[in-house]
């Protein structure tokens, strides 16, 4: 098949691109560096001339509320106009576990409207969400940094490998359409706060980790199982020592 993913030069979409074509298919690679702006239009619509599959994994370069919001309804709202005048037969999207439910984040706020356009349009289509990645543990670390001392709550984490979010990406694409949710999370829990602290000082980061019951995750508080897939949800196979000992 002729799959064309947007965002396909990024962690996740490098790593979709390279899987599908192992295994035969046409991966064609889409981003604002190969001349395809979600954000404008420009590109989309030749991009997806003569594709099958049509994968989102783009992100939006700001997460200022205001600038995500906008991001996901504008590019998606382009994808999907171009999708329908392409005959795209299934239309994958990657979101985010529990984006549904901490309406006080405004990134996730915006994956939600994203879910909802995609929902809305009358297209096949899998929506994939995906716990955090482990590899952005360095990055919310720095974002909860506060004079060298990183606050986060204790809320609910079953963080995964980017590498097998690309695989069940792929796999997805690859497949039949779902018309509806498909979760992933890594085989562990942890809490926000025991995980990148794990992860820093298995880094040697010699920041200490403080645990605040209060500290936000973009806008929003965390409970227990927050950002924790769903029971039945499919569970990669990759461990955080795993992980950290590539």
């Amino acid at each position: 098949m002729r799959i064309v993913v947007i965002g396909g030069t990024g962690l996740i979409g490098s790593q979709v691109v390279a899987r599908l074509g192992e295994h035969g298919h046409d991966a064609v690679p889409a981003s604002p560096s190969s001349g395809v702006d979600t954000l404008t239009g420009d590109g989309v619509k030749e991009v997806l001339d003569g594709a099958d599959v049509l994968v989102d994994v783009s992100n939006s370069p700001s997460f200022a509320d205001d600038d995500v919001l906008r991001f996901f309804r504008t590019a998606t709202a382009n994808l999907l106009e171009a999708a329908r005048g392409a005959g795209i037969g299934h239309y994958v999207a990657l979101s985010v576990v529990g984006a549904d439910r901490l309406p006080d984040s405004g990134y996730l706020r915006a994956k939600v409207a994203q879910e909802e356009l995609i929902t809305a349009s009358g297209l096949r289509h899998t929506i994939v969400r995906a716990t955090q990645f482990f590899e952005f543990a360095g990055a919310i670390a720095d974002t909860a940094t506060e004079n060298g001392v990183v606050r986060l709550s204790g809320g609910g984490v079953q963080p995964i490998a980017a590498a097998d979010v690309a695989a069940v990406v792929g796999r997805t694409a690859a497949g039949a359409a779902v018309d509806g949710v498909l979760e992933i999370g890594g085989p562990e829990a942890f809490g926000l706060d025991e995980w990148v602290r794990t992860v820093l000082a298995a880094r040697s980061d010699p920041r200490e980790v403080v645990t605040d019951p209060g500290a936000r995750y973009f806008g929003t508080l965390l409970g227990r199982d927050s950002l924790r897939p769903a029971a039945g949800a499919e569970l990669a196979p990759t461990s955080l020592d795993a992980w950290l000992a590539r």
